[in-house]
């Protein structure tokens, strides 16, 4: 049966009748023997692994046991267990150490929170004291002015007095030869703030304006029309002008008709106070018809006058106008050096006692006159010179009588010889020009003189005049001892012995002397008219008009661009720069020149001259500069304020020092569509103490871009828009400039700050003279003859560039209204060369060499785009710029110096508290 159901199993469970019950009894005792195995495993197991664990860890040997409980340190003896235990412990003390230094803190700002609750209190009370201060402060100053009030008096610019047009009140004098100021001159009419004005009668409204030279009306009129005091309202001038010849003998009008003429003027008022009668002379032909004039109180400018007809203090003596309607050409100038030429002096001339063009003047001359006429010692003189020429001990050139007709005099007066090219050729040679005054003393001037006077210092041959009764051209204001000897004719024998002793020096020093006086007084017809109305001006003692400055345009720019520190400006290397001013920008005091004229003023203002005389030549002409008190009184020991405390140093450093306590200055960099190049000279500026504002002269037609954003440097940035691309433009005196001190500086210089400072302080004590940064030198080229430019390193130098230059502002004016035009010229012409005009001038004017700072040679930045400096035809141009200026001033006026100027203590070990202070070695 068993098989049989084992069959039917294989069989898929069915026997012969298939029956189940099989295969669910085959099913049961698999699970029946499956839950008994998972028993036997899950409940005899466990009790049997956990017996023999037992007896185990009962063994006797305890080093053996490996389960069971144990202590804590022999659970630190497995290693990373120790490393964890070692974490734990250090943690444990980091926080014991946190919570210590938490509680103090909390104690510390507790103490701080204590501070500040009495700083609190302590500002308070502070502001209260302040309060109390600015209250007294107040109370002071009322007090100060209450003061003042009681002590002085009230000062107002007093009412403007207009006399009635026919003002018959004025004193008459006894004769109208006995005019002079204070009896023939209305002062009512001039106020000491009316500003000088001036009206000038048009000549073609009258007869005899038809009369007048062409040339020399047409000159007269193209300078009135400059001139900053005429005015077109007669109702409110001071000075009446009528302008009488030179006039053309054929259609001469007569004196009768000339003087009625005079007389009907509009303004005349009966006597012709306050009018100005000019006769200027062309030629060496004296036309001196206004002696049988009368002209009343009229005051007359002209190149002759008789003894009896010359009113000191009141008429002027006037030089020829040569130059009508051209300017001087420099080119043909002779140059000043060599100081000794062929000839030790000469003259050309030829004595006529009678002319017909002045017999009528003779007749009444003689008729006036009584006695006998001085005695004539033109005898003397040509035996005496004939005899120096004869020994040969000098080789001089005198002649008696002219070769071709000679021009036309009056009678005792030494006619002029031949043509005016042939005298100067003669001059040109000649190291004296000898100047006979007529025969006769009572003709104290005569154009014919004043043309010899002329000549002689247009082409720098030192006038000789031999009478001492001459009254030379402006002799009232100009010091002609310094620019000619003026010798009484007894002396005659003794002048050859003279001429020999003066030496090369003198020679040189009077030579450019006068040529200065002939440049600004004589040249042309524009500096004759200016300078006939400033010895007016002076006289009645109103001040002239501020020079004009130059409108600076601003291009309208973005800033706000923080500027970023250049470490290499931050380095200031051995030189504490001392405090840096907090307060705004501190513009130089202007003094426009008082109302209180001085004798000394007048000295200064109208002799001044390059040379060991004066310091700077004051033009007469030239309106006074805002700065030219300060600038002539800084420095010089005028303010004794102020200074540096001396001593170690740091008292020095605490304040600027110097002679002016407190001073600014301005930078003026020139710039050419370099954006980021200008971009990088800006920032380098931030700050920079000291520093006022500065200017950025935009010199390229093109406006700077739109979206360019400027940086902010802690002072104000003026873009200044130029009418053209010049290099002048660097030199011009802009309104802007507030402050005397200039900094020049390329836009790609590369200067540090202490460098700047140091530069500065300098300056402050050399105010008169270029200090700067990079030097150079001119040289004299033997085999061409000529001088050259020089960049080389050398042991001495002659010019400091003004790519990075201190320079005071005077010197702007100087440069742009003052110098020939022709060296401006020249400068736009090449667009170089205006550094070297610069030093020119300066050395010019004060026979001073520049200042240079610092050892370096070159200033740079590093990265920049190359400049026209690089070209090769840019140090050509250069050698062409300096021939062609020591042509146009006549010598060369660049000086030598081998030194440069560091500090007193310049590489010095000093203890930390002691800083360096700076002065000249």
């Amino acid at each position: 049966e068993l098989m049989t159901g084992y069959t039917m199993l294989r069989n898929g469970g069915v026997g012969n009748g298939g029956q189940p019950w099989v295969l669910r009894w085959s099913s049961r005792i698999r699970l029946t023997w499956l839950s008994f195995t998972l028993f036997i495993i899950l409940v005899f197991f466990p009790l049997i692994a956990h017996y023999y664990l037992t007896t185990i860890d009962d063994a006797d040997d305890a080093g053996k046991r490996i389960f069971g409980p144990r202590t804590g340190n022999e659970l630190c003896e497995v290693k990373h267990v120790q490393d964890l235990c070692r974490i734990r412990e250090s943690v444990s003390e980091e926080l014991l150490q946190l919570e210590a230094k938490r509680q103090e803190l909390n104690s510390e700002i507790a103490k701080l929170n204590l501070k500040i609750e009495a700083c609190k209190k302590s500002i308070e009370n502070a502001k209260q004291d302040l309060l109390q201060l600015k209250n007294v402060i107040s109370q002071t100053e009322h007090s100060y002015k209450e003061l003042m009030a009681q002590n002085q008096p009230k000062l107002s610019l007093p009412i403007r007095l207009l006399p009635d047009k026919d003002d018959v009140t004025f004193p008459l004098p006894k004769s109208n030869r006995n005019c002079r100021l204070h009896n023939c001159f209305d002062y009512s009419r001039c106020p000491l703030t009316s500003g000088f004005p001036v009206y000038v009668y048009n000549s073609d409204d009258y007869p005899f304006g038809s009369s007048l030279d062409p040339l020399i009306k047409q000159a007269f009129e193209a300078t009135v029309r400059t001139n900053v005091y005429v005015t077109e309202n007669a109702n409110i001038a001071c000075v009446y002008i009528i302008l009488v010849g030179e006039m053309q003998e054929p259609v001469m009008p007569k004196p009768t008709e000339l003087e009625q003429q005079l007389h009907s003027l509009p303004y005349w008022r009966t006597d012709g106070h306050n009018h100005l009668i000019i006769n200027l002379s062309r030629k060496s032909e004296t036309q001196n018809f206004i002696y049988n004039i009368s002209t009343g109180r009229a005051m007359i400018a002209q190149s002759t006058f008789y003894d009896v007809q010359y009113r000191p203090g009141f008429d002027i003596v006037v030089s020829p106008l040569v130059h009508a309607m051209s300017e001087p050409n420099f080119l043909e100038i002779p140059p000043q050096v060599p100081v000794k030429r062929k000839y030790l002096f000469s003259f050309q001339g030829e004595k006529i006692e009678s002319l017909r063009s002045s017999l009528q003047e003779v007749r009444s001359f003689e008729e006036e006159i009584e006695g006998n006429a001085p005695a004539d010692y033109d005898d003397r003189i040509i035996t005496t010179l004939k005899a120096v020429q004869d020994s040969k001990l000098d080789f001089v050139l005198v002649e008696f009588t002219c070769k071709n007709q000679p021009k036309a005099s009056l009678p005792t007066e030494w006619a002029l010889c031949g043509e005016r090219d042939d005298r100067l050729e003669l001059l040109k040679l000649s190291t004296f020009a000898l100047i006979i005054t007529p025969g006769d003393t009572r003709l104290v001037i005569s154009a014919g003189c004043a043309m010899r006077l002329f000549e002689a210092l247009e082409v720098g041959a030192i006038p000789v005049v031999l009478g001492e009764q001459v009254q030379l051209p402006y002799n009232d204001v100009i010091r002609w001892n310094e620019a000619a000897l003026i010798i009484p004719k007894p002396r005659i024998t003794e002048v050859h012995f003279l001429l020999r002793s003066i030496s090369d020096n003198d020679l040189l020093a009077m030579r450019r002397q006068g040529r200065f006086l002939w440049e600004t007084y004589f040249s042309t017809s524009d500096n004759v008219f200016s300078t006939v109305l400033a010895i007016i001006r002076t006289r009645i003692q109103i001040p002239a008009a501020p020079i004009r400055e130059e409108t600076a345009v601003e291009i309208p720019h973005r800033s706000g661009k923080a500027a970023g520190t250049d470490p290499n400006m931050a380095d200031n290397g051995d030189l504490d720069l001392g405090p840096v001013e907090t307060e705004p920008p501190y513009a130089s005091p202007k003094y426009l020149r008082n109302f209180t004229l001085t004798a000394m003023d007048i000295y200064r203002n109208w002799n001044s001259a390059p040379g060991p005389f004066h310091l700077f030549p004051y033009t007469p002409f030239d309106p006074v500069l805002p700065s030219e008190a300060k600038f002539l009184g800084s420095g010089t020991g005028f303010r004794p304020i102020g200074g540096g405390a001396g001593g170690s140093g740091k008292e020095f450093q605490a304040a600027l020092g110097g002679n002016v306590p407190r001073e600014q200055f301005t930078v003026v960099m020139l710039t050419y569509e370099r954006e980021e190049v200008l971009m990088n000279s800006l920032e380098r500026l931030n700050g920079l103490p000291y520093l006022n504002k500065v200017v950025v002269v935009w010199n390229s037609p093109k406006l700077p871009s739109e979206d360019l954003l400027w940086p902010d440097i802690g002072v104000p940035i003026m873009v200044v828009r130029t009418e053209k691309n010049s290099l002048n433009n660097r030199f011009l005196p802009w309104d802007e400039i507030e402050t005397e001190a200039i900094l020049s500086i390329d836009d790609d210089a590369h200067l540090r700050h202490d460098e700047i400072m140091f530069g500065f302080r300098v300056w402050r004590e050399a105010r008169d003279r270029i200090v700067g940064f990079p030097g150079r030198y001119h040289a004299w080229d033997i085999p061409h003859q000529s001088w050259l430019y020089n960049s080389n390193y050398s042991c001495e130098l002659s010019m400091v560039l003004t790519g990075a230059a201190f320079f005071h502002k005077y010197y702007a004016y100087l440069y742009s209204y003052v110098m020939p035009q022709a060296i401006r010229d020249m400068v736009d012409e090449y667009i170089n060369c205006e550094d070297i005009a610069m030093n020119f001038l300066v050395s010019h004017l004060t026979r001073k060499p520049p200042i240079k700072v610092t050892s370096r040679w070159t200033f740079r930045c590093p990265g920049c785009p190359q400049a026209l400096s690089h070209d090769d035809s840019h140090f050509h141009e250069r050698h062409k710029c300096i021939n062609f200026f020591v042509k146009v001033y006549g010598y060369m006026p660049l000086l030598y110096t081998q030194f440069r100027v560091d500090s007193v203590l310049f590489k010095t070990r000093l203890p930390h508290d002691k800083t360096k202070c700076f002065k000249f070695i």
